[in-house]
């Protein structure tokens, strides 16, 4: 019973969160929709930051509908189906949450690496290949979340004793060992080679940052300095986003472990958990726009306007 007004407390809380996530992220998302429909040459990470913010906003609708009775009770659906539903676009997101963030650290690089760089043959060729890649990682994604289908079932359909309780309504019917470990072992796979990949491109640009700073120290020149500040400020954006997600992915990685592998979720942890998930898809978007010049010239502008 003392757990309840915590519980409560931190439910709260992850509404109220989710709410102004999905109102940061809308619009993130419709100004790069914006810009991509009016400028001719449209920055190297619009679209994969346009991709991102859409990515947040369904993967918040679904916590959402997932830890509000009410509005899960509004869908007019099948309870089993809404649980299936609801928590497989809920692992496709933050699979593709990871990707595409992977993806952003990488366009980062390839973007401020020097001419003399190998990574420069790709400055003038990813532009084109940028759906093929969104195509891939979206069919990774779809695919490596299909066991949620199986083994996600409404909790009023099933009288077995064994099921792990996410919700109020949904909860996960028990796999066999072989089938867990397989899964457990393909997701840490996949997690762990996007962290890696996020990390090697930080220390790259951290490298090409600091190069930077000393030649410009050592020219003494302004210009230089000034010219290149666009890039620097939005490779510090990456960097940080990328920081950011690493520490909020392994709290998540230790949690989730740690309760399949004691096939119980205290109401709480729950809901922490989903605080610290959610964590990334409310803050990166506030990150993306206060480091924005283009959206900062907005609200400039607005109270000149007023008057």
């Amino acid at each position: 019973m003392s757990t309840l007004p915590v519980y409560v407390a931190v439910n709260k809380y992850l509404l109220s969160q989710i709410g102004f996530g999905i109102s940061a992220n809308t619009f993130l998302l419709l100004f790069h929709i914006l810009k991509l429909l009016q400028d001719h040459r449209p920055k190297p990470t619009d679209l994969t930051t346009c991709h991102l913010a859409f990515v947040h906003i369904a993967l918040l609708i679904t916590v959402l509908f997932l830890f509000s009775p009410e509005l899960f009770e509004l869908l007019s659906f099948w309870n089993d189906f809404k649980c299936k539903a609801l928590f497989y676009v809920n692992r496709v997101m933050r699979g593709l949450s990871i990707c595409t963030t992977c993806l952003l650290s990488i366009i980062q690089a390839i973007t401020i690496s020097p001419s003399t760089s190998w990574l420069a043959q790709f400055k003038y060729k990813y532009t084109h290949f940028i759906f093929y890649f969104l195509f891939f990682i979206w069919l990774i994604c779809l695919s490596f979340s299909t066991s949620t289908l199986f083994h996600t079932v409404a909790s009023s359909n099933v009288t077995q004793t064994n099921l792990m309780t996410i919700t109020k309504y949904c909860s996960f019917y028990p796999m066999s060992h072989g089938i867990r470990g397989l899964m457990f072992t393909l997701l840490t796979s996949r997690d762990v080679f996007l962290v890696g990949v996020m990390l090697l491109s930080s220390v790259y640009m951290v490298i090409l940052l600091s190069r930077h700073q000393r030649r410009s120290q050592h020219l003494h020149s302004t210009s230089l300095s000034s010219r290149s500040s666009p890039e620097k400020r939005a490779t510090q954006t990456i960097l940080l986003l990328v920081s950011f997600f690493v520490v909020m992915y392994w709290v998540d990685f230790i949690i989730s472990s740690s309760s399949m592998v004691l096939w119980t979720y205290d109401s709480v942890i729950l809901g922490v958990q989903c605080v610290v998930v959610n964590v990334y898809a409310t803050v990166s978007p506030l990150v993306l726009i206060s480091s924005d010049k283009r959206i900062l010239s907005i609200f400039h502008n607005v109270p000149q306007k007023s008057f």
